[in-house]
């Protein structure tokens, strides 16, 4: 293009283009080159001075946009029956963006005047700027129903899945959403309460079989008592909330913070930056920002959305849906880092030297925006020499400084040595209707790492700045592993061939040695799940008592306050300790710490078993059309009732029943971890390489059975006699164990004696 472009066609540009918003990237777009730059950047000065163009560092930015979950007032449908919306939150000085409401199905009916909770998307249409999906309806929170429909005449009745439930919901014909009888549905209250009666209901979702995948989360949530519907008062703390303005705070707008989380988040609650340090006294050094949402702001001490919050503990996660632990006005707009809107947070200032070692820390208050919402993958393949669009104009001033920062920060953890598990994480994949597609093993790209570490150090700087200043926090604590977990976990060391030494104090480097030993072998699965199995459980308590599997001294909860009640304590007691405002850490509050540590602990444990049995269901289904086929695997559990194999392809746990191991009896050896057969001495062992066919699956309760066909490659011995060779399909490690084991025992018996 030869001629410079009028202001209309650079702000159609920016808007079309959010990514490519630096002069450099519009001069490409429009063919400008050479002097004709000088007249390009003439023109975005006008832009910004007129207001239509915000300047951030070299990039170019519309100001006038709405956040990703908005409140919005429906307006009447026009002629074509389209619904509208208008947003409630617009600050902008350009037009009012068009929003058009996309219903679904389930969407209970809206009309003029309501006003909504909603996900937006950017369109470029020639009537509307935003699509918008329902969230929820704000001012109304009809209390749900998970049950099973029984069909009747005029209708029919719900019986909750619920076991403390006291009665069933009546469902009236125009109600039944043509649910089938016996299928597994969600229902709302449908009209006021009845003082007699049974309550009436109206079915919004149909869930099918109550044996089918997208069910499964729904029972798990139920049946470990998950609190999954918010009082109506928290709702209304929750939709009068505002967002919080610079007054009081630092400014760190200006600030080029970044978000980076999975591609599928859907809420970011934090941010960091980091650069070179220009500090002459700390040559080589960096800086590291991490700014965290301002939840405290909004959730005060004694308020009906404090009490769901810390009833709940933290939020739960399942493949299909999250139960979040505050509203999504709040978990997913006020306090999510929304790229390009204005958001409150609580920040600290890291200063590290060049081989990692904190110098200082400082904390703030602060308003921030964040530059861009980035994803793992994205951000790698920018470090790794293929940067998208998005990530390019970025890669220099952004994404380059943190990596330099994780670099550094590399040293101080080798030297540390934190407990360095290699244990591939699962993630089930679900298509629209909630089936499994897929089950994949997560990738740990170096950005995790980068964004692990710093919310590290960001916790460490916490709890020593509370410290500090003897005041009071939760903190996180992960004590060593118990004398006979380590006994047991040496034994299978030792069954292994490999060494883990007594008679020192066990520090975090000991096991990282023994894992180290073990990688690349046949073991290294087995080691490291039974170094996992040796760890205690973390937990939190107003006590210090550090953490052992990080090997830090001081550590607290800080950065996911959003997700967290116990970062929340952690947020209030900092606003306290520094004088930042009157919505910090109460008294009461600090008498019941202890009582508060021990709840939100069982509620981590009581969320991690939804979670499990939630993919232990998802799994089953996902193998019930595999029945009879055979797998590899490894022999992860023995009891005196089987022995338990974790298969290759899916990561799942099956049960070899030990019922269908022959006609023989089997000697459980608890110590050993083994069984042993009375007749043919076949031995079975934690760690062995086996072959199994699956027997049964089943999605109700998440249970896969298993038949035994080999064990390290060799067929098992039939009949209720030793085989002729008088060999067993064992590895040869084991048994030598074995043998030293039962030596051990003479011997300690002999000196007893």
């Amino acid at each position: 293009m030869s001629r410079i472009p009028d202001k209309a066609e650079i702000l159609d540009w920016i808007s079309a283009n959010p990514t490519l918003t630096t002069k450099r990237d519009i001069a490409k777009a429009f063919g400008i080159k050479g002097a004709a730059r000088i007249d390009l950047k003439r023109i975005l000065k006008e832009l910004e001075a007129e207001g239509h163009l915000q300047k951030r560092k070299k990039t170019y930015r519309d100001p006038d946009q709405l956040p990703p979950v908005s409140v919005l007032q429906v307006l009447a449908p026009d002629a074509d029956g389209d619904m509208f919306a208008k947003p409630l939150e617009w600050h902008g000085e350009g037009v009012e963006p068009i929003v058009l409401v996309i219903p679904r199905a389930s969407d209970p009916a809206l009309g003029a005047g309501d006003r909504i909770l909603a996900r937006l998307t950017q369109v470029h249409e020639a009537d509307h700027n935003y699509e918008a999906r329902l969230i929820r309806r704000i001012g109304t929170n009809p209390k749900r129903v998970l049950g099973i429909f029984r069909k009747g005449a005029e209708g029919g009745r719900i019986v909750p899945i619920d076991k403390s439930a006291s009665h069933e919901w009546i469902v009236t014909s125009d109600g039944t959403a043509k649910a089938k009888d016996g299928e597994l549905v969600e229902a709302e209250q449908a009209g006021p309460k009845n003082r007699f009666g049974l309550p009436k209901a109206r079915i919004v979702e149909r869930l099918g079989d109550p044996a089918a995948p997208k069910a499964v989360s729904l029972i798990a949530i139920h049946q470990h008592g998950i609190p999954d519907a918010f009082p109506d008062k928290a709702f209304e703390e929750a939709d009068k909330a505002k967002p919080m303005g610079l007054k009081g705070r630092t400014d760190l707008l200006d600030m080029p913070l970044v978000t980076i989380d999975p591609a599928d988040a859907r809420d970011h609650d934090d941010a960091c930056f980091a650069h070179a340090d220009d500090d002459p006294k700390n040559p080589g050094g960096h800086v590291i920002w991490v700014a965290i949402a301002d939840v405290a702001a909004y959730v005060r001490p004694g308020s009906a959305l404090d009490r769901e919050a810390r009833k709940r503990g933290n939020s739960s996660y399942f493949p299909d849906r999250v139960v979040p632990m505050l509203p999504d006005r709040l978990s997913g707009d006020l306090c999510s880092l929304h790229e390009g809107v204005p958001r409150a947070c609580i920040a600290v200032r890291m200063q590290i030297d060049a081989h990692g070692e904190k110098i200082s820390h400082k904390f703030v208050r602060a308003l921030m925006k964040s530059d861009a919402s980035l994803n793992y993958q994205e951000v790698q393949a920018a470090m790794d020499g293929d940067p998208n669009e998005r990530c390019a104009g970025m890669l220099e001033e952004v994404i380059r400084p943190l990596y330099a920062a994780h670099n550094a920060l590399k040293d101080a953890r080798n030297r540390r040595q934190p407990l360095e598990l290699d244990l591939p994480e699962r993630k089930i994949v679900l298509d629209e209707d909630g089936q499994v597609t897929s089950v994949n093993f997560r990738d740990r790209l170096d950005a995790h790492k980068l964004i692990e570490e710093f919310m590290v150090l960001a916790n460490v700087c916490a709890a020593e700045t509370l410290i500090a200043k003897r005041a009071p926090q939760l903190f996180r604590v992960h004590e060593e592993p118990s004398r006979d977990k380590l006994d047991a976990l040496r034994d299978t060391a030792h069954a292994a061939g490999l060494n883990l030494a007594k008679g020192q104090v066990l520090q975090t480097r000991h096991l990282n040695a023994l894992l180290n030993a073990a990688a690349g072998t046949d073991d290294a699965e087995l080691i490291n799940i039974s170094t996992l199995r040796s760890m205690s459980q973390a937990y939190y308590s107003p006590e210090n008592f550090g953490h052992f599997g990080l090997a830090l001294k001081n550590y607290a909860h800080f950065t996911s306050p959003i997700r967290r009640y116990s970062d929340l304590i952690v947020h209030r007691s900092l606003i306290s300790s520094h004088g930042w405002g009157d919505d910090g850490l109460q008294a009461d509050e600090i008498e019941q710490l202890e009582k508060t540590a021990t709840h939100i602990s069982d509620t981590e444990r009581r969320s991690m078993m939804a979670e499990r049995d939630t993919t232990d269901r998802y799994l089953a289904a996902y193998l019930s059309e595999r029945v009879g086929n055979e797998f590899s695997g490894r022999i992860s559990g023995i009891a005196r009732f089987g022995a338990f194999v974790k298969m290759d392809e899916t990561g799942a746990d099956g049960l070899v029943p030990v019922r269908t191991l022959g006609r023989e009896f089997f000697h459980f050896d608890a110590e050993g971890g083994t069984l042993t057969g009375s007749d043919t001495g076949m031995v079975i062992a934690l760690g062995q390489r086996v072959t199994v066919r699956l027997t049964q699956a089943a999605p109700v309760t998440g249970g896969l059975e298993l038949e035994l066909l080999t064990i390290e490659d060799q067929a098992l011995p039939r009949g209720g006699r030793r085989s002729p060779a008088g060999r067993s399909p064992v590895k040869r490690k084991s048994a030598k164990a074995k043998r030293k084991k039962d030596k051990i025992k003479r011997t300690v018996q002999r000196r007893r004696t």
